[in-house]
């Protein structure tokens, strides 16, 4: 939102930015805990190329830093709304009910039907229209099987959501990240600002998906670890702080960046192996005192003048440092310096 009235106060209609910084919830005045990385892109661009291009940066993340398996699920937010308007759900009430359709990754479909006929007081015959479709998952041929649909076909926002989808898959099978990604329309992302695509990523435990809607019920089922990336187009928000009401169109994507650190952290612990910390290959250490300026000339060394060699050893284990140089006055003499295997302890003697 801060980033929307910036783009109106300025008049930009075309930016890409990413930015790491603290965020303000829009539906809550208080902060959120960490910091988190953003990727936008706004302005005019070919349909659901930048949309692809936030996916696939997600995908690039997410694999890169091997936090386990992950899927990122898709959705569109003119597919949810045609949907509820098929299905019997009165106009008023389409962004309750979107926010009870976005509780069912916590909750089974049973609870979720009863808040939205209980509580909400929809039909049970709309709800239950509603449960068959916020059950399906697939990719570009769900999109085109419910472009056929009786009832989706009749709703113009619907198909016109879909038509997209299929549009976001075709780039995406281009950019070769189509294979943790899933059409997932039990998807809800409660935000009103949302107008198009929206996704979310989140990281699974047992390797597998979890499922949207009946599977919740067995021990053996995959159990999602929690959302670590979210976002989606927002073409109004801009429109909102502009004087003239001109729109900006706008993608874009959170990562979270406190959550995966944690998980990372996690996975370190429970990890038998040594996280690095640096980049260093190999550090150069002194055997006696007085060896700074020779240590300097070499290569990556620890700032003290006259360091213990168990510190600089250690130093090495700490950080993951994978060798090191030992320089001595022997070695000083004989032009050579001594190789030590930190994990191993072997040394490599100068010949």
């Amino acid at each position: 939102v801060p980033f929307a009235r910036y783009l109106a106060m300025n008049k930009i209609t075309n930016i890409k930015r990413y930015h790491i910084a603290k965020v303000y919830r829009r539906d809550n005045p208080a902060m959120t805990r960490g910091r988190y990385r953003e990727f936008y892109q706004s302005g005019q661009y070919d349909a659901m190329i930048p949309d692809a291009e936030c996916l696939k940066i997600v995908h690039e993340i997410l694999s890169e830093l091997e936090l386990g398996d992950f899927r990122i699920k898709v959705n569109d937010r003119r597919i949810l709304d045609g949907m509820f308007a098929v299905c019997g759900v009165p106009d008023d009430k389409f962004r309750t009910i979107c926010s009870t359709v976005d509780k069912l990754d916590k909750m089974p479909w049973e609870d979720v039907k009863k808040e939205m006929v209980n509580e909400k007081g929809l039909s049970e015959e709309a709800a239950d229209q509603i449960g068959e479709y916020v059950s399906l998952q697939g990719g570009m041929d769900l999109a085109e099987r419910l472009l056929l649909d009786p009832r989706m076909s009749q709703s113009k926002q619907a198909c016109a959501g879909l038509s997209d989808i299929k549009l976001l898959f075709s780039y995406m099978q281009l950019f070769q990240v189509t294979d943790r990604v899933v059409f997932d329309l039990s998807l809800a992302r409660g935000l009103d600002y949302y107008t198009g695509v929206i996704y979310e990523a989140v990281l699974t435990q047992a390797g597998v998906a979890p499922a949207s809607s009946d599977a919740q019920n067995g021990a053996e089922e995959s159990v999602s670890v929690g959302s670590v990336a979210g976002g989606g187009r927002y073409d109004g928000l801009v429109g909102m702080f502009d004087p003239k009401g001109r729109k900006v169109p706008c993608v874009g994507v959170s990562i979270g960046i406190e959550r995966i650190f944690s998980i990372m952290e996690q996975k370190a612990e429970a990890s038998a192996e040594k996280v690095r910390t640096t980049e260093v290959q190999v550090l150069v250490a002194s055997a006696q005192k007085n060896l700074l300026e020779e240590r300097l000339r070499l290569a990556e060394v620890m700032y003290k003048k006259n360091p213990k060699l168990l510190s600089q050893l250690q130093l090495c284990e700490e950080t993951g440092i994978p060798l090191v140089a030992i320089l001595g006055e022997q070695e000083l003499k004989d032009g050579v310096v001594k190789l030590r295997v930190v994990a191993t302890r072997e040394e490599v003697q100068p010949p």
